[in-house]
């Protein structure tokens, strides 16, 4: 059976908007680990476009706009802090990111535990109310 997945270092790359999106970049770089692979900014200073790499992975993202993508998209705070999706990065140490994301200011939503199913990790949430999920576990 042929595969619709493109031959392609990576298939699937989750997208974000953030209200601040130039903050957000910064803040997931210094919490997180993450690396400006490439970044478009507008005229008025908001984000039209990052690329944001973490390893061989990759999140995109962009300003929160009134525009007919934005309009397909709430923030956390607009739904009761929830989300409908959100990112698992597998990492080497999870205490490490633990700790580095905590002293960025981190909500753990979380705590860091092991897994039963193998694996250490923890959830939180970035400044913007956006779930991040950590963990040891690589399920490749």
């Amino acid at each position: 059976m042929m595969s619709d997945a493109k031959n392609t270092r990576v298939t699937v790359i989750p997208c974000l908007r953030y209200r601040n999106a130039p903050a957000a970049i910064e803040w997931l770089c210094q919490a997180f680990g993450f690396e400006k692979q490439f970044v478009a900014a507008n005229e008025d200073g908001s984000i039209a476009h990052a690329q944001l790499t973490f390893g061989n992975g990759m999140i995109m993202l962009g300003s929160a706009t009134d525009s007919e993508f934005g309009h397909l998209m709430k923030q956390p705070d607009e739904i009761g802090g929830a989300e409908t999706q959100c990112a698992y990065l597998i990492v080497s140490d999870a205490d490490a990111i633990y700790t580095r994301a905590k002293a960025a200011g981190a909500q753990i939503a979380i705590e860091i535990k092991d897994e039963d199913y193998g694996g250490r990790g923890f959830s939180c949430r970035d400044p913007e109310g956006h779930l991040w999920n950590f963990g040891t576990y690589d399920p490749w």
